[in-house]
């Protein structure tokens, strides 16, 4: 580009050294083209359970992860203990503008009115796990929980039938629509069993110290317990305290859930009380921050959703000691 100016400045010069005319007048300064406006900053509002117990900690620990991959995006981050507390956020966050929202529920039930209007003021929802009562999100993202449910329960069942055990407790979540999901795809399993006998269901909350209160109760009114399906790796670890405080340790084993550190470690190292586990990553809360960035930050959400999934499912794996190695990541915060 600069040789072409020389080269046409050095041809002007020669025209006029030759003569042949005039230069030409200099041109008129052209008026500088209009500013375009700013582009609004996508606002995007995160809630999610506080961190009760070690699952939830994880959750709150990938979300804050992937929001700071995603700097171009306005986030308003908030941890509920209670679903009157998590109401309110929500409640404040649409205060706030919020265009978007990547919510968790504390329960499903007392989330789903708010949720019902956040959305009908064109507020674009990714609901991750714990589901709403009624098809309120945009993209709903979860873990399988029935095959969590099934495939933890099969090896119970299996695992009972071949030691001849027949007394069993459950300990059930949340009131949640993950919980449903698990509970009832185990029940239809022990339902094939007749020689199995369901001696109690009992909700621990997917919490360490109500699992220890809730067993505690359940060896003081049942004299023989062969096995205990927890659903939750937090309320296995406060079941499995209650139990050895008892010294009934050798009486009982005990499937928990989730994927857990410290319970995957149990299994690959072969500890008798706990034979195996189940996969449920936190991260996906990660998964869902990401969707709502993807969609929102470019303003053309209507034809992003033209082609983005609308439910994900993540699998679950029955964690066992034969492959415990594949899923124990020691420096996770879960």
């Amino acid at each position: 580009m600069l040789k072409a100016i020389a080269c046409t400045a050095a041809a002007a010069s020669l025209v006029l050294l030759a003569g042949i005319g005039p230069a030409p007048a200099p041109r008129a300064a052209e008026s500088p083209a209009p500013a375009r406006a700013a582009a609004k900053q996508v606002k995007i509002g995160v809630s999610v359970p506080a961190a009760d117990h070690g699952w939830t900690a994880g959750v709150g620990w990938w979300a804050k992860k992937a929001m700071e991959l995603h700097p171009e995006i306005d986030w308003i981050y908030a941890t509920a203990d209670r679903p009157e507390k998590q109401i309110a956020d929500v409640e404040d966050m649409m205060v706030k503008g919020i265009d978007g929202l990547v919510i968790l529920c504390t329960e499903s039930a007392p989330l789903t009115p708010i949720a019902k209007r956040a959305h009908d003021k064109g507020i674009f929802i990714v609901n991750v796990d714990r589901g709403f009562l009624e098809p309120v999100a945009d993209i709903v993202l979860e873990g399988d929980n029935k095959a969590f449910g099934r495939k933890s329960a099969q090896f119970v069942a299996d695992r009972m039938k071949k030691e001849g055990r027949k007394n069993l407790v459950i300990l059930t979540g949340i009131p949640c629509t993950v919980d449903t999901d698990r509970v009832t795809a185990a029940k239809e399993v022990f339902a094939g069993y007749p020689d199995i006998k369901i001696l109690d269901t009992q909700p621990a909350m997917w919490n360490r110290e109500k699992g220890l209160q809730v067993m505690e109760n359940l060896l003081s009114k049942h004299r023989k317990i062969d096995a205990v399906w927890a659903q939750d790796d937090d309320i296995m670890l406060g079941a499995i305290q209650a139990i050895k405080e008892s010294g009934r340790d050798n009486e009982m084993w005990i499937v928990g859930g989730a994927g857990m550190k410290d319970a995957v470690q149990m299994v690959m190292n072969k500890d008798p009380m706990v034979p195996a586990d189940i996969t449920y990553p936190p991260s996906m809360i990660a998964t869902g921050v990401h969707m709502a960035a993807s969609v929102m930050r470019d303003g053309h959400k209507d034809e992003v959703l033209k082609f983005m999934p609308r439910h994900l499912m993540i699998d679950v794996e029955l964690i066992t000691p034969e492959n415990a190695k594949d899923y124990y990541f020691p420096e996770s915060v879960y």
